[in-house]
């Protein structure tokens, strides 16, 4: 047998396993592609086909509302003369738009922060009770509630009724425990008796007093609400080493009575407080008794000027002008909060269930604290997760609009003003100016980009991992 033979069989005697079925060209089995084709025999053509749908899609609402726009922005309101960069240069010249821009620094700094920190805090406390599912589910509520709806409730939150506002009803219910509230708010002395205006809302009588004969004090303007349960007026009379008097309501329902004259059905204003004042320096003080009267003693009060302090005419507490210039932004800021904390309450979650609870366990057991396990090892782990939140929180809070166009009122628009908004007034409002609008737009879009490319960096950083 020669050696070409012998290499024909195998040690069995028969052939070589890997030889079965191998068929007599000896070339390498080739694969599944068809010629010319992708990973699934796709032709290129035939991708194309299925692409063009998107691609069309993407150019018509995305590449070329871009494109026009920083065209757009080159040319004046009438849209055929060319200024260049000029709608730039106007846009920073703007109060209007320097207010908006102010407004939405602010915005992107605090309300993704607040919403993200409030999101890890209720995702980590839920974790620890029974009804965390329950609380998740009413917190991620809000969700559901378009921008419209959640700008009408919170227009109504903030009103500044406290009949009415959410906000101000509690507010001013705080402020009534601590603060008493004014017996008689907004009422003043009758005309020509004897009391006058010393600023900041008191009265003080024009002559000095005496001890002999009793300094009766009528008011006015009571509201009818204040009188509930008032008794009738009574004269006071003389009384030796004091100086009285009687403070009432001059004013008889019906009409009739006499003016600086107690009549028999004319009512007492119990409660307030009577001053007796020499050189600016409060000597003596009473309160009035329920039918009015009241009573200083001689010693010090004779001589002095009386005077019934602002204090008891001070209008009702109505609660904080939450809508007003001051306090509009964050307002607003307060209720987008509401919108999106539980967006992000629920990211959070989802991230906190991947959590080794074995390295939880293990800095328990080595002595740490919840406090040092949060901040050292949930917070660190969670990193990843809290910046997605807070990256596309920060893009959301750049196109805001619907809130603050819906909860600003007329007389605080300006001072709640951000670029979005800016861009539809411009664009859209009474002096119309679509090149400035344009080029707010374009300028939104380049506010935007950082933190696109930030987030693309992140997703490529975790595809590598």
């Amino acid at each position: 047998m020669s050696a070409v033979q012998a290499g024909k069989v195998s040690d069995s005697g028969g052939r070589r396993p890997h030889d079965h079925g191998r068929p007599h060209g000896g070339g390498r089995r080739t694969s599944g592609k068809r010629p010319g084709g992708g990973v699934l025999g796709a032709r290129p053509w035939t991708a194309a086909v299925f692409l063009l749908p998107a691609l069309l899609l993407l150019g018509a609402l995305v590449v070329y509302p871009v494109v026009f726009s920083v065209y757009r922005s080159l040319f004046d309101a009438s849209g055929t003369g060319f200024v260049g960069l000029g709608n730039y240069g106007a846009m920073f010249s703007d109060d209007g738009i320097r207010t908006a821009l102010r407004n939405n620094v602010v915005w992107v700094v605090v309300a993704p922060t607040v919403s993200t920190v409030l999101g890890l805090i209720f995702a980590v406390l839920t974790e620890r009770i029974r009804w965390g599912t329950a609380f998740k589910l009413i917190v991620f509520m809000p969700m559901a509630i378009s921008m419209l709806a959640a700008g009408i409730i919170f227009r109504l939150v903030y009103d500044q009724d406290p009949e009415r506002g959410v906000a101000n009803a509690v507010w001013v219910g705080i402020h009534d425990t601590f603060s008493e509230p004014a017996p008689f708010p907004g009422a003043k002395p009758r005309p020509r008796s004897g009391l006058a205006p010393s600023g900041g809302g008191a009265f003080t009588t024009r002559a000095t007093v005496r001890a002999a004969s009793p300094v009766n004090l009528p008011l006015v303007a009571v509201q009818p609400g204040d009188l509930r349960g008032a008794r009738a007026a009574a004269a006071a009379g003389s009384r030796p080493g004091k100086v009285t008097g009687t403070v009432w309501l001059d004013f008889a329902r019906g009409g009739g009575g006499r003016p600086g004259v107690i009549d028999g059905n004319e009512k007492a204003l119990a409660g307030l407080t009577v001053e007796a004042v020499k050189g600016g320096r409060v000597v003596a003080s009473a309160t009035t008794a329920a039918d009015g009267t009241y009573a200083l003693p001689a010693d010090r009060a004779e001589g002095a000027r009386l005077r019934l302090p602002a204090a008891n005419f001070a209008e009702a507490y109505r609660g904080v002008d939450w809508l007003g210039p001051a306090l509009v932004t964050p307002a607003v800021i307060g209720s987008y909060v509401w919108m999106w904390a539980g967006f992000a309450m629920v990211l959070i979650a989802a991230g906190l269930a991947g959590v080794p609870r074995e390295l939880l366990e293990a800095a328990r057991v080595d002595g740490a604290g919840e406090w040092q396990v949060f901040r050292r090892i949930t917070v660190p782990l969670l990193a990843p997760v809290l910046v997605v939140v807070l990256v596309t929180l920060m893009i959301n809070v750049l196109k805001i609009f619907d809130l603050v166009y819906i909860i600003a009122p007329g007389s605080s628009i300006r001072s709640a003003n951000v670029l979005a908004l800016q861009l539809f007034q411009s664009s859209f409002g009474t002096d119309v100016d679509e090149g400035l609008g344009s080029a707010i737009a374009v300028f939104l879009l380049l506010l935007v980009l950082p933190v696109m490319y930030v987030n693309l960096r992140r997703i490529r950083k975790e595809r590598r991992r």
